[in-house]
């Protein structure tokens, strides 16, 4: 049987000390050095398992986006229907402010003058976004089409927003309140 690559182990670890590095640091200071620091190797090990900096990114991006393994993706293949949806986007895990949260803000910046990066973003956002309009036409098949392609606008557009507002405003009840929000436009459909 044959064993496992020391270069996948190597380029996990280093992604990993990469994730690390962004949610300490910021991406503008997640520097080659910083990560080999974080990664406990040095600069060389990472440039030869990695590449250079851009492409590290990139790698990054996708590896963080792709939890699952699928697709770029922000909810979980294990999620199936509108209900798990919306309690997995305004619940605890999603909603909290994290270390994850920092490492989103780092690589939508990134995203801004790498278009690589914006693609990995823009896939997994519209795969969330496709999802929750495919849930909600499945709850909602009565409803005006155009107003169920809004609605799962809507939903995204919410859950984002009310994570981020949480890096700055401990409010506790705001998610409670952003859900309440969103099951009451989802009922008017």
């Amino acid at each position: 049987m044959a064993r496992p690559s020391v270069a996948d182990a190597r380029r996990e670890q280093i992604i990993e000390a990469t994730l690390r590095t962004i949610a300490e640091h910021g991406i503008s200071s997640t520097t080659l050095d910083r990560i080999a620091d974080t990664a406990g190797m040095s600069r060389g090990h990472v440039r030869h398992f990695v590449g250079n900096r851009d492409r590290l990114l990139l790698d990054t991006a996708r590896a963080f986006y792709s939890a699952d393994g699928d697709s770029p993706a922000i909810i979980p293949s294990s999620v199936e229907t509108l209900e798990e949806a919306l309690d997995y986007l305004f619940g605890d895990e999603f909603a909290a402010s994290s270390e994850e949260n920092a490492v989103v803000l780092g690589l939508v910046e990134l995203s801004r003058s790498s278009p690589e990066i914006a693609e990995v973003l823009t896939a997994a956002y519209s795969s969330a976004r496709a999802r929750i309009a495919e849930w909600i036409q499945l709850a909602k098949s009565e409803a005006d089409p155009t107003l169920r392609e809004s609605a799962a606008d809507t939903v995204l557009a919410a859950a984002i927003g009310n994570v981020f507002m949480g890096d700055f405003n401990q409010d506790a009840a705001r998610t409670a309140r952003t859900r309440i929000s969103i099951d009451a436009l989802l009922a008017t459909l």
